[in-house]
């Protein structure tokens, strides 16, 4: 599933060619996605202008003079921007053609994606209203870190990876994060010490920052805007690498299953 930097490296990569635009046709190959797209978002898209693209944990929002479309990638979903003239393939489910004659092409195969309406603030909407800070900015921080885990029984991990918590945090970052915050995944989080939330929330920050500048994970479905595939793959350190060596001190590397997903850990160097 595409997490919060393969987002965000669409939302830099497509928004150069959009901000300013104006939406001249929409079209909807197939509206069942998670949610069906709502029948009347062609009308009230077509002929906007964007004029901002944001992105709130792992939702595109794009801004317009009459409301917000709301996009998510689900996942196995991808946002690209073609040419005219290149046939849509099997599973392009919607074409936003823009005033230049260039395409914002939305495929999905798995159709977990969303594409919706909303003509208030997109903070108030039912998907967005109950998001945690973003863990790139100033609001998350250790000390709101250990307040949140303060008493709680779950692991580390899962709450982390709570969007009621912070948003953005996937399966392959927090573990990343918590190897290099020496931190197991499967450590009780009412356990956390002031120092260890310093740690991970400053591990957090740069992991992510790190795969942003390398353009995101690709391990199977996911491209840029551009259509290429991101490179933070190459410098995973845990994440899908159980029995190999720990890059640190070199023993097997263990895999566990918390929350329904697999995690990746250094059972020596991880506490």
């Amino acid at each position: 599933m595409p997490e919060l930097p393969e987002v965000e490296t669409v939302r830099c990569g497509i928004a150069p060619h959009v901000l300013g635009r104006r939406i001249a046709r929409v079209v909807v190959r197939d509206a069942r996605l998670r949610r069906p797209i709502p029948p009347d978002l062609v009308e009230r898209f077509t002929g906007k202008l964007v004029s901002d693209i944001e992105r709130r944990g792992k939702y595109l929002l794009f801004d317009t003079e009459a409301g917000w479309l709301i996009l998510h990638l689900g996942m196995s979903g991808s946002l690209r921007l073609v040419k005219a003239c290149e046939a849509p393939r099997k599973h392009d489910h919607v074409d936003v053609e823009l005033d230049d004659g260039r395409l914002l092409r939305f495929c999905d195969p798995r159709r977990f994606g969303l594409l919706l309406w909303t003509a208030a603030d997109p903070a108030l909407h039912p998907l967005l209203a109950d998001l945690g800070p973003e863990p790139l900015s100033e609001n998350f921080t250790g000390a709101y870190l250990r307040h949140k885990a303060q008493g709680r029984s779950l692991c580390v991990k899962s709450l982390i990876m709570d969007s009621r918590i912070v948003v953005g945090v996937g399966n392959i970052y927090a573990s990343e994060a918590l190897f290099r915050a020496g931190l197991r995944p499967d450590r009780r989080a009412g356990s956390l010490s002031a120092r260890h939330c310093d740690q991970l929330v400053e591990s957090i920050k740069t992991v992510l920052g790190e795969a942003i500048a390398a353009g995101g994970t690709t391990l199977r479905d996911f491209v840029d805007g551009q259509g290429r595939p991101g490179y933070f793959r190459i410098q995973l350190q845990v994440y899908g690498r159980g029995g190999e060596p720990c890059p640190v001190c070199a023993r097997p590397l263990e895999t566990a299953r918390i929350g329904q997903r697999s995690s990746f850990f250094c059972r020596w160097c991880q506490t």
